[in-house]
Formats: structure tokens, C-alpha cells, sequence
């Protein structure tokens, strides 16, 4: 049973064994076919695949819509016991279902994250299995990839700093923001990925943890990198762009 909504508002569609939430703007025919790769590759439309702890496809919707799609997986010590099942605890706290309202509540807010299309859930026991679809963003290089290639201007790390604090700003808290998942645009725009466990509260300490979690991130990508690339004028500059934002 459908329970549609108006174009661009929240509809859901219930099937055997799990549901999936879909923005009817996006989706017009809700299809749990769309979170499968192999579905686009049969079609033509897989562009790529990355791997990783979350296995990302890059695939063309329409000729104007290109999507990312995502299949939660566990890092860390869970993932020796099952890489990709969590404890069912209702829909409404899915990985999947809560990132999905998210990120649909952030870009109402104007902010610079992924556009949310769909999200499922699939029961397995007491457990279920998770996916996303959000609509890709117009730059892919992450900030690891840009500092790999050279050295950024105290400019770009400004504006990575008004980017974070435009979140905080908002009472929105990364769950862990690295440089992995930060896009960094030709004309230094800013983008956030990966709300996975990420929520919204009173501002606070967490937001000092959130940075310090990114200065580690930062000093960790460029480690073996050529002196120059992560400084602490750079840091200083991020700094200035959060307190800004």
C-alpha cells in the first residue's frame, strides 16, 4: 500500500518484509528495484561504483538527474559479526529512515548537503539491512583527494570552516566529519556528506569535538603527504571560517 504524498513531500510505500520513504518530486513510481546497481547496470546507467565501508553507486536517473546510492555497512568490531545488519528498534530509527529526514530538514535550511530521494529498510529477523539515494552533488573531489593533489589557499580552508559552522549554527552535529567527506568545489564551495547517525540539538561542547575529530582527520590524510599540505595557519583559517559561519 502506497501512502503518497504531494510532489516534494514525504511519501512512503510499505511492501513485504520492509518500507521505503521516497521524495514524490524524485520518484514518481516508488520501485525498491532503484537501490539495486544491478538494476541500473542492466539499463546502462551505472556510471561507477566505490567501495569502502559504504558501498556508493553513481548512477544516471534521467538525463537530468544523476544519484548516489548508498547500502549502510558497519565499521569497526561489528562488522566481524555481520557487516551490513542492525538491531531492529522500530522504522522510525532506521539508519536509513532518520538520515533521510535529515538531510530533507537540512536542505530546507538552505544548507550545503545532498538532496535526499529515497530510503528503505529491509527486515532480516530481529535485524534489518539499509539504503539511500540522495541526488548528487555538483563536485565529487572529497578534501583528502584535493589535498592530495596540492597544497589550498587559507581561502578554501576558510570557507571549509564556514561550511561546518554554518551546520553548528543550526544545532546540527556530524557524527564524524573527516576529510572524506567534505567535496571541495572549483570556486571553493563547500559541500557535507555522510549524516549517518547524525542529529540536531542544542548547541554545545559537541561542537568543539566535531572540529577536533576533523583536525585528526586532517593530520592523519596528510601524514605522507608533501610538507605543506594541512599547516597550522591553514587550521587557524578553518577555525575563523567556523567561528564565522
Amino acid at each position: 500500500m502506497n501512502e503518497a504524498a504531494a510532489a516534494g513531500e514525504e511519501a512512503l510505500a510499505r511492501g513485504a518484509g520492509g518500507a521505503m520513504l521516497y521524495d514524490a518530486s524524485c520518484l514518481h513510481h516508488p520501485d525498491t528495484a532503484v537501490f539495486d546497481p544491478a538494476h541500473w547496470q542492466a539499463q546502462g546507467a551505472l556510471e561507477t561504483t566505490r567501495g569502502g565501508r559504504g558501498t556508493v553507486a553513481f548512477v544516471r536517473a534521467s538525463p537530468d538527474q544523476r544519484w548516489v546510492l548508498r547500502h549502510y555497512r558497519r565499521g569497526g568490531l561489528m562488522a566481524r559479526v555481520s557487516d551490513d545488519l542492525y538491531v531492529w528498534t522500530g522504522a522510525d530509527r532506521t539508519r536509513s529512515f532518520r538520515e533521510w529526514r535529515l538531510l530533507r530538514q537540512l536542505r530546507a535550511w538552505g544548507l550545503p548537503v545532498p538532496t535526499p530521494v529515497a530510503a528503505r529498510y529491509r527486515r532480516a529477523g530481529l535485524c534489518y539491512r539499509a539504503d539511500l539515494i540522495t541526488a548528487e552533488l555538483p563536485v565529487r573531489r572529497t578534501l583528502t583527494q584535493a589535498l592530495q593533489q596540492a597544497s589550498l589557499p587559507n581561502e578554501t580552508w576558510h570557507a571549509i570552516g564556514q561550511c561546518v559552522g554554518s551546520l553548528h549554527a543550526r544545532g546540527v552535529q556530524h557524527a564524524d566529519l573527516n576529510a572524506h567527506n567534505l567535496l571541495v568545489g572549483a570556486s571553493n564551495d563547500i559541500y557535507v556528506l555522510d549524516f549517518d547517525r547524525g542529529r540536531i540539538r542544542a548547541r554545545g561542547a559537541w561542537e568543539r569535538a566535531v572540529l577536533a575529530r576533523l583536525q585528526r582527520s586532517l593530520r592523519k590524510v596528510t601524514t605522507d603527504l608533501p610538507a605543506g599540505r594541512f599547516t597550522d595557519a591553514n587550521w587557524q583559517a578553518l577555525l575563523a571560517g567556523a567561528r564565522a559561519g
